[in-house]
């Protein structure tokens, strides 16, 4: 990927990112503990919402992190489905704002 189509790729709607964010950490609050991947999950949509409050948001932050979430979505799919969480609603939303 050339560095123009990887800056294009980086750009993404920021306050869409801070509504999925708000929404899945709302979800995440209803689902069961005990998951090494759930709290892997938490872990990375705290850090997607620190990096969407700093004050220079860096979009390649906001697009690795969005990439993570949706990876470890990907990973507890099964684990999750029955719980308050539909991944698959989740992923799809992110592969939008990723463009994929």
């Amino acid at each position: 990927m050339s560095a123009n189509a990887e800056r294009e790729s980086a750009n993404v709607d920021l306050a869409e990112v801070s509504r999925l964010v708000d929404a899945l950490t709302q979800d995440l609050a209803k689902v069961r503990e005990g998951s090494t991947d759930l709290d892997s999950l938490r872990s990375e949509v705290e850090q997607l919402r620190t990096a969407l409050q700093a004050t220079q948001r860096d979009q390649a932050e906001v697009h690795e992190g969005l990439t993570g979430i949706r990876s470890v979505l990907h990973r507890i799919e099964d684990e999750v489905l029955g719980d308050a969480l539909t991944a698959s609603d989740y992923i799809a939303r992110i592969g939008r704002m990723l463009g994929m």
